[in-house]
């Protein structure tokens, strides 16, 4: 029985396999069909027959919108964590012991899972592992989500299946954060066939548009003019300014910039009771929010008072307005117009 604690360089017989499948992989890499500069290690041809792995193309990683992606997902982890003094610095690292994962869940769906806190064997990590994925599965499959991780690879540190993880649990909670549109990445696939090595370049979709990620698939009018008549966006701005200002000049106050000004969420109140008729408890809302929560809270409750008015629940979230998206504040604006215009 050979001891693993023995390093590779005492078993020259390993040693020659592992040399001579790395430079098989590095052919079948730099193959004229399959050209590539990535530098295969010897633990990615280790495969069995039929059995492939994945590999991030080096050059994929310095796309803007890929490490756009990462600072997103790993700025927001920090922040629902901060009070857990738990600070994630490289996804792959950082996660794929299920240890930061069970942390997350916990705090986004305020519940405890049955795990234990500290495991050291991979058997333990991997049991743990599953116990929150589980429990991610659970909430995520009857919505729809179709699920692009698993076990072994988030315990593999694969960083294409934890950006899928981390995408699917933002949208699922809504988190307040923007992630970016059409996030990709070139993927190199090696498999072993017929003992042989074979490469294939993917493309693999990482997010979507920030509406369909939000499961809003239906478009509006707003989409169309962002899309096809952005010449025309100034008009509308310029027509739904003179809307509001109409009726907050009542209370000395005036917008000039849609997308910054109602991002706070005060005016869109002062508005709802403006256009109502009525006097807005100010212990209903916060005057002068100074967090990003306070400023939800307050676009939440604008909502609330917009659907007590007869209006529909508003397509845009609260998040979408406090960061400052024009065309979410627009379509909550443009309601208010289109049932409000008359009045004086």
């Amino acid at each position: 029985m050979v001891s693993m604690d023995r390093p590779l360089l005492f078993m020259p017989s390993v040693r020659l396999c592992v040399s001579d499948l790395q430079e098989e992989g590095k052919n079948a890499i730099n193959a004229p069909m399959n050209p590539s500069t990535m530098d295969i290690h010897p633990e990615d041809t280790l495969l069995e027959e039929n059995e492939e792995r994945t590999m991030i193309d080096p050059n994929s990683k310095e796309d803007p919108k890929f490490k756009e992606l990462i600072k997103v997902l790993i700025d927001w982890i920090n922040d629902v964590l901060v009070e857990e003094r738990i600070i994630v610095k490289q996804l792959e690292e950082d996660l794929y012991d299920g240890q930061v994962l069970q942390k997350l869940l916990e705090k986004l769906a305020d519940r405890k899972l049955n795990v234990a806190e500290v495991t050291q064997s991979e058997i333990g990590q991997k049991q743990k592992l599953q116990t929150v994925l589980e429990a991610v599965h659970d909430l995520l499959r009857p919505h729809g989500w179709t699920i692009k991780w698993n076990v072994d690879s988030i315990h593999g540190k694969n960083l294409i299946s934890i950006l899928h993880l981390l995408v699917a649990l933002a949208m699922h909670f809504r988190a307040p954060i923007r992630l970016p549109e059409h996030a990709s990445v070139q993927v190199v696939v090696v498999r072993k066939r017929e003992g042989l090595l074979q490469t294939a370049h993917v493309t693999e979709e990482l997010t979507t548009t920030t509406e369909m990620m939000m499961g809003r698939f239906e478009r509006d009018a707003f989409d169309t003019l962002f899309d096809h008549a952005p010449d025309k966006l100034s008009v509308v701005k310029k027509s739904l300014i003179t809307f509001v200002n109409k009726h907050l000049n009542k209370l000395n106050l005036e917008v000039t910039e849609l997308e910054t000004q109602f991002a706070d969420g005060v005016y869109l109140v002062l508005l709802m009771g403006l256009l109502e008729d009525y006097f807005v408890p100010l212990h209903n809302f916060y005057l002068t929010p100074e967090s990003f929560d306070q400023k939800v809270h307050n676009v939440s409750f604008a909502f609330e008072l917009m659907q007590d008015g007869g209006l529909k629940k508003p397509k845009a979230r609260p998040e979408d307005v406090v960061n400052l998206d024009l065309k979410s504040t627009l379509r909550v604006l443009y309601n208010l117009f289109t049932k409000y215009k008359n009045i004086e």
